[in-house]
């Protein structure tokens, strides 16, 4: 199973038309618990800042970040990167239109050319993709505002959403590493001068077995045909409720493990 072509293949399928693109952006804040967890922090952060607020989506993907952001605060004003230009221009099709404070622009985080600074920067499923991760974080630290944060939501080492590295049969393999302990992202932050604020497990338990059920399940049986698509309305009117209960208890519980992290840190 390869993760990253179906998800590519959707994500060109639903940016035919805006709606179609607002809806999958609906469809991945309801299926991916990390969405849930990465929403509530960026409200937690972003909520009670003054003023006109500059945010880096680092690693914009599909944009929905970026413009969760951008609607949910109208006063900010959002920069949207990534390297993979057909994801930019997707994005960048839908954001022109209907949302003018985010500004889509292609940029190598090894390697980031913005001055900033920004108040905040968001990096979602981007880090387990990057060799050189300390290079990433000390351009975060350039170009982040004293007292600003970094939101990373990343695999942990404890199974890391099922992501290999060696394994044929890994369900994702386009990482470069399976996962971070809480401790070593931790460390290489504090070297770049980012000191941990917050860090929690996500995909516990109960947040494993939703990910298996809404999106394993469903992406393995796409692997191996697309008919299978006629069959995704009725399986997820019987999964996706016990999703959203899972999903539900993994954000309000503290997780002794996970196969997830969230962590934020602060520039001081």
């Amino acid at each position: 199973m390869r993760y990253d072509p179906v998800k590519d293949r959707l994500g060109a399928l639903f940016s035919r038309h805006p709606w179609l693109q607002l809806c999958f952006f609906g469809c991945m804040n309801v299926l991916l618990l990390r969405a849930w967890h990465v929403r509530r922090a960026l409200r937690r952060i972003l909520a009670d800042k003054p003023g006109t607020m500059r945010v880096l989506d680092a690693g914009t993907g599909f944009g929905q970040y970026a413009w969760f952001v951008a609607r949910t605060f109208p006063r900010s004003e959002v920069t949207a990167v990534d390297i993979k230009e057909e994801y930019l221009a997707q994005a960048q099709a839908l954001f022109e239109r209907r949302a003018p404070n985010i500004v889509v622009q292609y940029a190598d985080l090894t390697a980031l050319p913005l001055p900033g600074p920004f108040d905040c920067i968001l990096a979602v499923d981007v880090m387990e993709h990057i060799e050189e991760d300390r290079d990433v974080l000390k351009h975060f630290e350039r170009v982040l505002a004293p007292g600003g944060h970094v939101v990373i939501s990343t695999p942990s080492d404890k199974g890391g959403s099922d992501a290999h590295t060696t394994d044929e049969d890994g369900f994702i393999d386009e990482h470069v590493r399976d996962g971070y302990s809480m401790e070593e992202l931790a460390e290489k932050l504090a070297s770049a001068g980012l000191p941990v604020t917050g860090s929690r497990y996500t995909y516990g338990v109960y947040g494993s077995l939703a990910w298996r059920l809404v999106m394993k399940v469903p992406l393995s049986a796409l692997n191996l045909s697309w008919a299978f698509v006629l069959l995704l309305p009725a399986y997820y009117l019987i999964t996706l409720p016990v999703a959203l209960v899972l999903h539900s208890v993994d954000t309000r519980r503290i997780n002794r493990s996970g196969t997830g992290l969230l962590v934020i840190a602060q520039k001081p």
